[in-house]
């Protein structure tokens, strides 16, 4: 996994990538001109609110086609076209960003959609006539599309690593699993488990980030990914609520949100992992015995909705208490009632045999 900082990790550039990717009438377009070897200054935003910075041009108001815009880019200016890439409103203009702004491009064309995408926020499209480059600026963002190709090869590799990662992950899932059945769990057993889950996740979000780049190009990517992503953002987020020193809602997010946000190189580390489960880093993982509160476990039983998962959890005592809860005692908790109490363990017995079985199959 790359360690540089992905500028597809922004929201709204992502989603831009996505309004230009391959099966979108856009991307054709700028397919096309490129194949022609002609460059363009594409304006993608509200066309009023963007004339003060044009000078000439010519007013247009057509319905957007990759076939008119091939043509208007043979034109020397820019092409302004509204938010939704649903009309073309302007062609051959000039436009006139504030020349004070600072950039670090070196040719007219991309310092202008730099400037421009600052000044106003735009997404703004540069096709580079002598490289045959794509170039999108948004805001202070910058990010140049790759060929197709290279990015079907990149997110193949990525697959193909998530693939390890995910099998990784299951194998330490599965021992914590045996562990929490034995109260055999110390702090260590769920720190390399969020590492994994952790490595995993963001393995899973660098592929989506590329499927959206490939369009319709990564359809099949798309399908192998739903099978290996599984639920692990969901299997992460019950460990945490699981082995979180504290069990409010509010602290449990904040850990989700402040794992995330950790350095790659930070996930590896367990002192900070500690602190994100709300311990000290004075903590020795490998002495400190923990049980879970049994979110993990209960989000196993199938139809089982969280908001009894959670009146479950708060009224029995952690996973132990839960296993170990008789018929009447899970009855007895609001939302769970005769059925639900069966059916609860029914699926923590199940969920015990099959861990066994798993153990057996990976020994």
């Amino acid at each position: 996994m790359s360690a540089d900082p992905d500028p597809r990790l922004d929201p709204a550039l992502l989603a831009a990538i996505g309004r230009m990717a391959p099966g979108t009438e856009l991307r054709q377009g700028i397919d096309d001109i490129i194949r022609s070897h002609e460059g363009a200054l594409i304006v993608v935003g509200h066309p009023e609110g963007l004339s003060f910075l044009y000078s000439g041009g010519i007013r247009l108001d057509q319905p957007f086609s990759a076939q008119l815009l091939y043509e208007l880019a043979k034109m020397d200016g820019a092409i302004v076209v509204d938010e939704s890439i649903s009309r073309l409103a302007y062609a051959n203009v000039q436009l006139m960003p504030d020349p004070t702004i600072p950039s670090a491009e070196t040719g007219t064309r991309h310092r202008t959609a730099e400037r421009v995408a600052k000044q106003t926020g735009a997404l703004v499209v540069s096709i580079s006539q002598k490289r045959e480059t794509v170039t999108v600026f948004l805001g202070s963002l910058r990010y140049q599309l790759d060929p197709i190709t290279t990015v079907l090869a990149k997110a193949n590799q990525a697959l193909a690593a998530l693939e390890t990662y995910r099998k990784r992950l299951e194998q330490v899932l599965t021992r914590l699993t045996a562990l929490e059945f034995q109260n055999a769990v110390v702090l260590d057993d769920v720190l390399v488990v969020l590492q994994r889950a952790e490595m995993t996740s963001r393995m899973v979000r660098e592929v989506e980030r590329d499927c959206v780049e490939l369009g319709s190009e990564g359809r099949m990517l798309r399908a192998q990914l739903e099978e290996l992503a599984g639920q692990v953002p969901e299997e992460e987020a019950a460990v945490i609520a699981d082995y979180h020193a504290s069990d409010d809602a509010g602290e449990l997010q904040g850990a989700l949100q402040r794992i995330a946000s950790l350095p790659y190189e930070s996930v590896l580390e367990p002192e900070l992992l500690l602190e994100v489960l709300g311990y000290s880093r004075g903590v020795n993982p490998l002495d400190t015995a923990v049980s879970p509160r049994g979110y993990r476990a209960l989000a196993h039983v199938p139809r089982l909705p969280p908001s009894v998962i959670r009146r479950v959890v708060a009224s029995l005592e952690g996973l132990d208490g839960i296993a170990q809860a008789s018929l009447r005692d899970l009855e007895s908790v609001e939302g769970v009632g005769a059925v639900r109490a069966r059916e609860i363990q029914e699926g923590l017995r199940r969920l015990q045999e099959h861990n066994l079985v798993e153990r057996y199959l990976n020994l």
